[in-house]
């Protein structure tokens, strides 16, 4: 069964908290969905160049394992169709304001749909937790596959198990999943 096109309202809503801070990040000056999108986004510019670029290739690693992430809780259901990837590319884009272009995140997602196909949901999962490496980064990551869940009508069971096993590769308990959860629905009744 194809999803229904969630409001507009909720995506932007949704997209405007994607590109705040998490909020255990003090000072920052954008989420980390944000700021590494534009170190992945530096990287596919700047490919042909030899010279130092500035690029920070552990910050487009991370964007990479953040937008990971939330397509595997996306698919957990076993479903990743138009409407859902369209919200998912509306809300991603959304908040990272321009630096990431559409095309390097439909790629991105491409790939990320054939490694899901070839590896299964632990491998992926295994290989999410290998880009992530702190404690507030694997929050951030769950914070924003939480988010990225309520676009199709909340965080389903399936979708609570994926971010459970995240928890459990970052070596956080369960409980993170929950505060994740909460939070979310606290920042998304606001």
């Amino acid at each position: 069964m194809a999803a229904s096109v969630p409001p507009k309202s909720l995506l932007d809503k949704v997209a405007t908290k994607l590109a705040e801070p998490a909020p255990l990040s003090s000072g920052a000056s954008g989420s980390i969905l944000t700021i590494s999108g534009a170190q992945y986004s530096a990287q596919q510019r700047d490919e042909d160049l030899t010279m130092p670029t500035g690029f920070d290739p552990g910050a487009a690693a991370l964007f990479e394992a953040v937008v990971e992430g939330a397509y595997l809780v996306a698919a957990a259901d076993g479903t990743f169709d138009d409407v859902e990837r369209g919200a998912f590319e509306h809300v991603v884009l959304s908040a990272c304001n321009g630096k990431v272009g559409e095309d390097q995140l439909r790629a991105l997602l491409a790939d990320l749909a054939d490694l899901y196909a070839e590896d299964g949901l632990d491998r992926r999962v295994k290989m999410v937790a290998r880009s992530v490496s702190r404690s507030d980064q694997a929050h951030e990551v769950l914070r924003v596959s939480a988010l990225i869940a309520h676009v199709s009508e909340g965080v389903s069971d399936v979708e609570r198990q994926v971010l459970d096993k995240m928890a459990v590769a970052f070596g956080l308990s369960t409980t993170a999943v929950d505060d994740a959860v909460s939070d979310v629905k606290r920042a998304l009744s606001e």
